[in-house]
């Protein structure tokens, strides 16, 4: 990544944290820092924001995703894999990029998430 494109990060960080020392509960928010934080390598930031999110907002299927998706860089697979069932639970449909998310790698050889893509596959 250049350094203008990580300074430009860097600066949009620093101006949503600010806007969510404000406003707490601002889940668009939640949720921009917690991309940000992972696209910078601040996986454990990243991991808090999406479990702020998921509290805000259980019953949203993106944000369940996203929580895999950190949990899964944190090499958390078992939480992880539940996290991906409950997205799926709450709707999440999404099994084209679910293939190819680099953030699930660790997961793609494992036996439960094969099992949740055969669960995906359009029935024929």
């Amino acid at each position: 990544m250049s350094k203008s494109k990580a300074a430009e990060r860097e600066f949009e960080i620093q101006f949503f944290e600010s806007v969510l020392r404000r406003d707490p509960g601002y889940a668009q928010v939640v949720e921009l820092l917690g991309g940000l934080y992972t696209k910078q390598g601040r996986i454990a930031d990243g991991l808090r924001m999406d479990r702020k999110l998921v509290r805000l907002q259980p019953a949203n299927p993106t944000a369940r995703y996203n929580l895999a998706c950190s949990l899964a860089l944190s090499k958390r697979k078992g939480d992880a894999l539940a996290e991906l069932q409950r997205a799926v639970a709450l709707g999440y449909r999404d099994l084209e990029w679910m293939l190819r998310d680099p953030d699930l790698d660790g997961l793609k050889q494992h036996p439960d998430f094969v099992a949740l893509l055969a669960q995906l596959q359009p029935q024929s």
